[in-house]
């Protein structure tokens, strides 16, 4: 595994995107093909499953390591990192040498035998590698294998490697493969391309509209790019559901989840389509928790998601529709290149055929000056909607993020004020700080948890807020501190519902920090009351 560890050292030492383009083109040139394959399937997500949990793993660390359970554990919390963690303390005594396609068999055969003979192989392998060799093992074993690469650096590394187009091999990476059911060969150069029909397209993903009304800011904020003549542009609402895509071929059907998850078994309400929709179709569009011809909070769809089955209760008080917003084939044809005009045309044709089923059509939304879209946005935010979507009637369905043709614009987040009450240290970089933070709000004299954020403060702002935490510490619960009532910080939220699983009564959605409120003291924030007056 010593090219594999090389190039993982390479990727982690820089922050370079060529950098790392460079490191792994020299890599896929080079290595064999069944190795390239784990490499791309580990940086894909597809890692081997877990065969041991975190407790056994951190108990053999600790009884290897020689040093107790509590000071490992104190270790491994100032590190950041399992996998770092045991590195560090692994002794070699009889080094080892395998592939990595040998060693994720390794990994893979511990599940079958028992835990005296799991711990007797995990230890024989941390005293038979050292360094980054290590450290690429210990990533396999545990299934967290990030390393500051996505998906698509690998695929320009790839391309540039093999000669196929960054688009294609963007496409033939998605699905329901595996290396155990599919070459190198095969999966790069396409031998059996056209055997999956459950392979679904890449998403097209928009750029965030942040500017004045007519323009769009992409990379920066200071990079504006005229959106131009309004009739040139298709309005829609952004669903707050969960993006997939519905794929009807070969007499089935199947549903994938942007995570390329795929999901077809937790969404019983779509075999119906694979008779009411053309085979050879694939729709792009947001599954929404649906009753009474209106979309539902996104908290009802996840007493859906994580289930491993569907019962019949969940089923009558959660039902789900596919709201399709865009058709990429037809008839088994590629239709991205096709206009977006064409292509919703076709649509509303095919969903209108089939709407008496668990499918509707995402309206859009008539609008002919850029002020009228700004009021269109301003009255969006309902349970289900986040903003709008602008699309421009030319464009093609592209592969990724791209800056140009797909904004989307989101109602300004709701926002309160809300007391410091708890810390934790954060991990990889920010190990040595407290930056994961909880927050509360007052309710009867007493500050009531309602939510934790991670991001939002300057590096400055952090070390000043990491001091404050050593300073006021009241009481410690493990890596957790509870602080004295002083700080105050504002909080924004993307939606909020009522819950039944918090303590506080309230679930928000994608809580960050806005800023320090400097200017207020603990008795000045909001109140719990405050934010259930929030809730529509």
């Amino acid at each position: 595994m010593t090219r594999e560890a090389a190039l993982f050292d390479a990727l982690d030492a820089t922050t370079s995107t060529t950098a790392k383009v460079d490191a792994l083109a020299a890599y896929f040139r080079d290595a064999n093909d069944a190795d390239k394959l784990w490499v791309i399937a580990l940086l894909s997500g597809r890692r081997p499953k877990r065969p041991v949990t975190s407790t056994q793993l951190r108990q053999w660390a600790a009884e290897v390591s020689g040093i107790p359970d509590w000071l490992f554990e104190a270790s491994y919390h100032v590190v950041g990192d399992f996998a770092e963690t045991v590195t560090h303390i692994a002794t070699l005594e009889a080094r080892m040498e395998k592939s990595l396609t040998e060693w994720v068999r390794y990994v893979e055969e511990l599940k079958a035998l028992s835990e005296s003979e799991k711990a007797a192989r995990v230890k024989t392998v941390w005293a038979g590698l050292e360094g980054m060799e290590l450290f690429v093992f210990n990533k396999i074993i545990t299934g967290g294998f990030r390393i500051g690469v996505s998906q698509k650096i690998m695929v320009k590394g790839l391309s540039k490697a093999t000669g196929v187009g960054e688009d294609v091999l963007a496409h033939r990476l998605m699905g329901n493969w595996t290396p155990h059911n599919s070459s190198f060969q095969e999966l790069v150069f396409g031998a059996n391309e056209g055997d999956d029909h459950s392979r679904p397209y890449p998403f097209y993903l928009a750029y965030g509209i942040e500017g004045p009304e007519g323009t769009a800011a992409g990379a920066g904020l200071n990079d504006l790019i005229p959106l131009g003549d309004p009739r040139e542009w298709q309005a829609e609402h952004k669903w707050d559901g969960i993006r997939g895509q519905l794929i009807v071929r070969g007499g089935q059907h199947y549903v994938w989840s942007r995570g390329e998850e795929l999901v077809t078994d937790k969404y019983p309400e779509f075999e119906a389509l694979r008779k009411a929709l053309p085979d050879g179709t694939v729709l792009d569009g947001e599954i929404l928790a649906w009753k009474d011809g209106s979309a539902l909070p996104f908290a009802e769809l996840q007493k859906r998601i994580g289930r491993k089955t569907v019962g019949k209760k969940i089923l009558a008080d959660v039902p789900v529709v596919f709201m399709a917003y865009d058709i990429m084939e037809h008839e088994g044809v590629d239709i991205r290149q096709r206009p977006m005009s064409e292509r919703r045309a076709l649509l509303e044709q095919i969903v209108g055929a089939a709407t008496r089923h668990a499918i509707t059509l995402s309206p859009t939304l008539p609008f002919s000056t850029w002020e009228k879209i700004v009021a269109l946005r301003d009255d969006a935010r309902t349970n289900s909607i986040e903003g709008l979507m602008l699309k421009r009637l030319s464009s093609t369905y592209e592969v990724g993020r791209r800056r140009g043709d797909w904004w989307k614009w989101k109602v300004d987040p709701l926002s309160i004020d809300a007391v410091l009450t708890f810390s934790m240290q954060g991990h990889g970089r920010r190990a040595d700080l407290y930056t994961d933070h909880t927050f509360g709000l007052w309710h009867s004299g007493q500050l009531v948890t309602f939510a934790k954020a991670y991001s939002g403060l300057t590096d400055a702002e952090m070390k000043q807020v990491d001091a404050f935490v050593k300073k006021n510490t009241v009481e410690r619960f493990g890596p957790v501190r509870q602080v004295k009532a002083e700080l105050v910080f504002e909080i924004a939220f993307e939606g909020i519902s009522a819950s039944t699983r918090h303590k506080s009564g309230v679930a928000v959605r994608f809580p960050r920090i806005v800023r320090w409120r400097k200017d207020k003291k603990a008795a000045d924030a909001n109140t719990l009351d405050d934010l259930k007056g929030m809730i529509r």
